[in-house]
């Protein structure tokens, strides 16, 4: 079985993020990047498949040589190989279509991508990489197994969980639940070293057009002063929630 990875290069949820040029690009500076969360979650649950059943893994990431080093630790945990899309990730249309253009190249039975990226939160790559592929799709999926071209994989649903059977090629929208948190790998010193003998091949891109674009950023309204009311006072509470909260 022939798995590909998809590994998004995100900054650190512990990084400060500012804004440049009229809040209209991101500023990496001073920032750490890792690997996405749910692609963590994702190539983890490879790993097993590569241990268990001998499936191959490749990892692979859309984006400029700045990337490399987080497609280097996805090698560190245990990837075979890695291929970096050298061009920047403008939109999740344009990332689709160049990540469809290396499946369907590879030749690959199972893509596991995150479920959505902890930057920009779309989650649109993974179901429109299925419907370019021609592969079935299941997003929010917590569980996966495998047997022969037939797998079983369970998602959450609005109050609950479904599982579901389908066969390969299947692209699946991984997250927390797919592995548990304790099982996720860090990287020790041999997988580091081993991980420079491996190859990390840079493909041109297929010049993938993007159908949207940021125009501007802003972060989140600061958060108020905190008013303490004195518990016997109930009607100051109540005008401080009708006439400035305006909750009631």
């Amino acid at each position: 079985m022939k798995i590909l990875v998809c590994i998004s290069h995100v900054p650190d949820t512990t990084s400060k993020i500012n804004f440049t040029d009229g809040d209209t690009k991101f500023d990496t500076n001073g920032v750490q990047f890792v690997i996405n969360p749910n692609d963590e979650f994702g190539l983890t649950r490879a790993m097993w498949f590569k241990e268990k059943q001998g499936a191959n893994v490749t990892v692979v990431n859309v984006g400029g040589p700045e990337t490399e080093p987080t497609l280097r630790k996805a090698l560190a945990i245990g990837a075979d190989a890695a291929i970096r899309v050298n061009t920047e990730a403008k939109d999740g249309f344009q990332v689709a279509k160049e990540l469809a253009n290396v499946v369907n190249e590879g030749g690959y039975d199972l893509v596991i991508a995150g479920r959505e990226s902890i930057d920009y939160n779309g989650g649109m790559v993974p179901g429109m990489l299925a419907a370019l592929t021609n592969a079935n799709f299941v997003t929010n999926c917590i569980s996966l197994e495998v047997d022969g071209t037939n797998a079983t994989a369970m998602r959450e649903i609005d109050g609950g969980k479904e599982t579901v059977s389908t066969s390969l090629p299947l692209v699946i929208g991984g997250q927390k639940g797919l592995v548990e948190e304790s099982d996720l790998r860090i990287p020790n010193m041999r997988g580091i070293m081993m991980a420079r003998q491996k190859p990390l091949s840079v493909v041109e891109p297929v010049n993938a057009s993007a159908e949207t674009s940021s125009v501007k950023f802003e972060k989140p309204a600061p958060k108020g002063a905190v008013t303490l009311v004195d518990a016997d006072n109930i009607d100051e509470l109540i005008s401080l929630l009708h006439n400035e909260a305006k909750v009631i």
